[in-house]
């Protein structure tokens, strides 16, 4: 496996990508590509990587993954077991030549051309801008031509002139991953997301990038701003986060299910990375769903 370098493709008669994806489980190789991508969640839930975040997608979820930044939706492994078609994302693929070489240029495009120039990561739409964008998404897909783009601009100023758009990763991809490089993160990411409820020793994660424990540790370094543990430790938060959600486990069972032998040392590096503690957390999602309904 590698970070594919994907060409989005393009018919002669349109300047940017729709696409819908309805399938039994997400494409789940880590890939990039140079266009600026906007996915709406219409059924999934599992795991997004980009860049330098990992955490959890569900349903009516709003992303927006900047240029060449390598990233996966990787759906839960229910998905993969069942065959039926449960996975359905709808998503643009735009870059700043989408528009034209000169339109960009024009004083009263000053605004959304400073934010596509500055689209390098990921971020996640929220509020009533997310409930905007996911009807405008919706109409996108019926208008054809001029109506079409123009509907799409909309859906870029808005984003552009909004509060409500959080920055998720901090991970700026200033260029594409060769094919050895790519195989090397793309087997370290796979091999952590299935055996992180266990204990992972540097020297094992080390042999599967074939390289030594020193060598490893400065490369993922480099690669990610944070070190292998750090990773690791996202990866299992993540997975706590979601036990918390959706299963009737206490937090002693949802630590060791997460791959912590020891309970404190979960809490403290839960509120690390959420900022709260579990039972806060577990509150506040409860409110946010009360809310919703």
């Amino acid at each position: 496996m590698k970070i594919i370098p994907f060409k989005i493709p393009k018919t002669e008669k349109d300047s940017f990508l729709l696409q819908e994806d309805h399938v039994s489980h997400f494409y789940d190789k880590l890939h990039q590509h140079s266009e600026v991508q906007l996915t709406l969640m219409l059924k999934s839930e599992g795991t997004l990587i980009a860049g330098d975040f990992i955490g959890s997608f569900y349903v009516d979820d709003l992303y927006l993954i900047g240029s060449n930044l390598p990233h996966v939706f990787k759906n839960e492994d229910r998905f993969y077991q069942n065959g039926k078609t449960e996975a359905h994302m709808i998503s643009v693929f735009f870059d700043k030549e989408s528009f034209g070489k000169d339109f960009l240029l024009l004083p009263e495009t000053a605004g959304i051309r400073s934010f596509i120039y500055g689209l390098t990561n990921c971020y996640k739409i929220t509020g009533e801008t997310a409930e905007r964008i996911k009807q405008k998404m919706l109409q996108l897909f019926k208008l054809e031509g001029f109506d079409r783009m123009l509907h799409l601009l909309s859906i870029i100023n808005l984003m552009a002139t909004s509060t409500e758009i959080v920055k998720l990763s901090n991970f700026k991809a200033s260029k594409s991953y060769d094919a050895s490089e790519g195989k090397r993160m793309n087997d370290i990411l796979t091999f952590s997301i299935k055996q992180f409820h266990r204990k992972i020793t540097i020297e094992e994660i080390a042999q599967v990038a074939n390289m030594t424990p020193e060598a490893f540790c400065r490369y993922f370094k480099v690669c990610t701003r944070k070190t292998y543990l750090n990773f690791l430790n996202e990866i299992r938060i993540t997975n706590a986060c979601k036990l918390l959600i959706n299963k009737d486990l206490t937090i002693a069972e949802i630590s060791a299910n997460s791959g912590f032998n020891n309970l404190s040392n979960f809490n403290r590096i839960f509120k690390k990375v959420t900022g709260l503690t579990p039972s806060l957390y577990l509150l506040k999602s409860q409110l946010q769903k009360a809310r919703k309904e």
